[in-house]
């Protein structure tokens, strides 16, 4: 299985969906590196970068699921880095 290095980044403008994004996590918890969360709360926003090292399949739902979230902007940046399993 090829594993891929990612960063996806979240930016949160709407805050009623920080408790369903929060929610979304715990099931790729065995594939995510870290974790930084900022709020700028001069913009009523939060900045999220989420380190992964997953297959690409996994990377994608994760990505997916989370730009669903209603005011969430999501996008990922991969690394060239590549590996077996």
């Amino acid at each position: 299985m090829e594993l891929r290095i990612a960063v996806i980044s979240i930016i949160v403008e709407n805050q009623d969906s920080i408790e369903k994004l929060n929610n979304i996590f715990p099931d790729y918890r065995q594939y995510i590196v870290g974790r930084m969360g900022i709020p700028y709360h001069k913009r009523d926003i939060s900045i999220i970068s989420i380190a992964i090292d997953a297959p690409q399949d996994i990377i994608s739902a994760l990505s997916g699921k989370i730009g669903k979230l209603p005011g969430i902007v999501v996008k990922t940046a991969y690394s060239n880095i590549r590996n077996q399993d």
